[in-house]
């Protein structure tokens, strides 16, 4: 079985791009903390390559962000290819087969995780005032 789980932070913002036969597609990195230290007290962090497709590919360019804290699962491809200079290189990348959102939403922000220029951004739903109470201490029954 391959299978992974994840929780890191986005290292940049989301690349989306469209195949030519019109797939939306989802390139972005995370940072993971390992859940040790090393000898001298610092803490370790992986980075690992993520590809989201179809409409997941478009929510995660949708609602994340650089720094945005995510939870990936999916499963993990290796890819062998030759560089610039001819050397044989193996890619690992993690297929994103669910991304749960973990940070919290602007609690002003439209649809859309970033937030709307001033001009774009909906009239903001006011509460009603509450009104006084003159209460002359008669109890009605």
């Amino acid at each position: 079985m391959n299978k992974v789980f994840l929780i890191g932070n986005l290292t940049r913002d989301p690349e989306l791009t469209e195949t030519s036969g019109g797939v939306s597609v989802c390139h972005f990195a995370i940072a993971v903390n390992r859940s040790y230290t090393s000898s001298d007290g610092d803490r370790q962090t992986d980075f690992f390559n993520v590809t989201a497709w179809r409409g997941l590919a478009e929510n995660v360019s949708r609602f994340t962000k650089k720094g945005s804290k995510v939870a990936v699962s999916g499963s993990i491809q290796i890819r062998n290819y030759e560089d610039n200079q001819g050397v044989r290189r193996t890619a690992i990348d993690v297929i994103a087969q669910d991304v749960e959102f973990l940070t919290q939403r602007n609690a002003n922000a439209g649809d859309d995780f970033y937030d709307a220029p001033a001009a774009e951004k909906p009239a903001a739903k006011r509460k009603p005032a509450l009104e006084s109470f003159d209460d002359d201490g008669d109890i009605p029954f």
